[in-house]
């Protein structure tokens, strides 16, 4: 389905092309001063320098040629030359009808089969998931969703840090804590190994007890590099426990993310792309591309137009180890060989830009992707406290995602225990589901390259730009629409008042704003949309008395709307990774 700008710019291309103009002129946006119009060409001031002509001039000869144009109920010549339109109330009207009847609800759809792999998540194994890992969570779900909505094919990898020395120091501390353990006797055999009694919390605690304790014994240091190394070479008693680790610890992340609607196609881990290492080396190799540099062995990827300097990628270590950049680059080979995606957007904090400049220019340097392939880093900033420096607990430390959780679920539980709107057994999932609503929207409203300060009393005020207040605005249309017969299909006719129009004219823009979202890769636009249509709305409701309303059509031209409203607000919020609630 075309976007009203789509319809008004092929308007407004042929109205330049009758009057002997260029129809890459007639391109139409949204005003700039909706108190003016609802829409505007500046054209003309383009023609003017092309066809040495006073822009009014060429402007008026357009307007003139639109005059006739039912579809529009106003264009008008402003100013220098601006054209300014207003859409008739019957195009206005029988848009948003087709965008209802629409399967896609008037979202553009991608113009070709394009495949997209989502890198997001990015937590290690044997280790809690923290607020660090939140934006990247949230973020990447939302930009999934987005793209799918898109008509796009997508698929998520949460690609897990699995492979690397923090396995190594986990084994090595359960090696010393439980020596009994079958896995650690002599004579392994892994047909008789029957698990372990692990646990999630206990897990939890070794790693960053052994990280420290690896900081002050180097003696324990050199036995946890050891073991990374013979895990590495597929030592069958550290495979063993180290996939028992893996179940433990993922069962544990997706625990907490299914908290967070956040979910993964692929739990892939750096593990996973070990196999095709020695196939990039190769490449790499074959193509003159690595050579040593103070013993490691790196690969160029400055370029000469370079404003910084971008250092060689570093491929191997000098002990001969791997690091990020190998199994991103490992990782790659994966995808294509298996996906072949025409973009891979990893969704990773903007600190590492470098990384992702580096990894990225390797990648077509040796002709890893095609030259199509897009890879893309979409980079967010930091989650912060009252103070502006990234959000930690009251003692100083790094909070836990759980609890991050739990605080606002708290928060919601409190409120919504006072609500003599909903029943008792109901009241904890309408408090999960709005403490879900103010973390994810108070996060995705912001631009994700912009930093952003954490508050919860902000987060969960029932105004504003918050998740409470679209969860409300959608509580409130219930409420509405279960106390009168809704009529079938789309009944509204007629405009009534001007905030109605305000509206419809939001639920028609709201294709416009998908759109763009999808170009810059920005869920805030979702966001910023979803409010501006609740605002409009609460203004609607307040301004008209529907259910008392005794002009029969126009109080199904007002319940038409008001299940429009719903049904758009409940797409933007989808999108954005958001249950909505039936009642407040």
């Amino acid at each position: 389905m075309k976007t009203i700008t789509q319809i008004l710019t092929e308007k407004l291309a042929a109205a330049f092309v009758e009057c002997g103009y260029s129809a890459e002129l007639g391109s139409v946006g949204t005003s700039d001063r909706p108190d003016l119009c609802q829409f505007q060409c500046n054209g003309a001031f383009g023609g003017a320098k092309l066809y040495h002509k006073a822009p009014r001039m060429i402007a008026q000869e357009v307007a003139d040629k639109l005059s006739s144009d039912t579809d529009l109920a106003k264009v008008e010549v402003v100013g220098a030359g601006f054209i300014n339109i207003n859409v008739s109330d019957a195009f206005l009207l029988g848009y948003v009808s087709g965008q209802l009847a629409d399967k896609d609800l008037g979202i553009p759809q991608a113009e070709k089969p394009e495949t997209i792999v989502l890198d997001y998540g990015g937590p290690n194994v044997a280790k809690p998931l923290h607020i660090g890992h939140l934006r990247s969570a949230v973020i990447g779900e939302s930009l999934k969703r987005l793209a799918k909505a898109t008509g796009r094919k997508t698929i998520s990898d949460v690609h897990l840090g699995d492979w690397g020395l923090q396995i190594g120091l986990v084994i090595a501390e359960l090696k010393e804590r439980h020596p009994e353990w079958y896995c650690f006797s002599e004579g392994f055999d892994k047909e008789k190994f029957e698990g372990i009694p692990l646990t999630a919390d206990e897990l939890n605690e070794v790693y960053p007890f052994a990280s420290k304790k690896s900081k002050e014994d180097d003696e324990f240091k050199a036995k946890a590099k050891a073991v990374t190394a013979e895990l590495q070479k597929g030592e069958p008693a550290y495979i063993a426990l180290w996939e028992e680790i893996i179940k433990v610890s993922v069962a544990d992340i997706k625990k907490n993310y299914d908290k967070l609607n956040v979910s993964f196609d692929y739990w892939y881990g750096e593990s996973n792309a070990e196999k095709f290492v020695p196939r990039l080396i190769s490449t790499l190799t074959e193509q003159g591309l690595l050579h040593e540099s103070e013993g490691a062995m790196v690969v160029d990827v400055a370029e000469e137009d370079d404003k910084v300097t971008i250092p060689p990628v570093i491929v191997k270590k000098s002990d001969d180890s791997n690091i990020y950049a190998t199994t991103d680059l490992a990782t790659i080979i994966q995808r294509m060989e298996e996906w072949k995606p025409d973009e891979i957007w990893y969704i990773v904090d903007s600190r590492q830009s470098l990384h992702f400049t580096q990894v990225f220019r390797c990648a077509k340097k040796a002709g890893l992707v095609p030259e199509g392939t897009k890879l893309e880093h979409l980079g967010f900033g930091t989650m912060n406290g009252a103070d502006g420096k990234p959000y930690k607990t009251r003692d100083g430390g790094v909070m836990r995602l759980e609890l991050l959780f739990d605080m606002v679920y708290d928060y919601a539980k409190g409120i919504v225990d006072k609500s003599t709107h909903s029943a008792e057994e109901d009241k904890a999932d309408i408090a999960r589901r709005i403490a879900v609503a103010a973390i994810k929207f108070g996060d995705l409203i912001n631009h994700r390259a912009k930093d952003y300060i954490f508050d919860i009393d902000k987060f969960m005020a029932a105004e504003g730009k918050t998740g409470s207040f679209l969860l409300y605005t959608i509580a409130r249309v219930n409420s509405i629409l279960r106390k009168a017969e809704l009529p079938e299909g789309f009944k509204a006719d007629t405009i009534y008042s001007d905030s109605e129009r305000d509206v419809l004219l939001k639920l028609a823009l709201s294709g416009e704003s998908y759109a763009l979202a999808y170009r810059e890769k920005a869920p805030n636009i979702i966001c910023e949309n979803a409010y501006q249509l609740a605002s409009a709305f609460s203004k609607f409701y307040h301004d008209n008395h529907i259910l008392t309303e005794e002009d029969e059509n126009k109080r199904n031209s007002w319940l038409s709307v008001c299940s429009a409203v719903k049904t758009s607000l409940e797409k933007h919020l989808d999108i954005l990774g958001i249950e909505t609630v039936d009642l407040m």
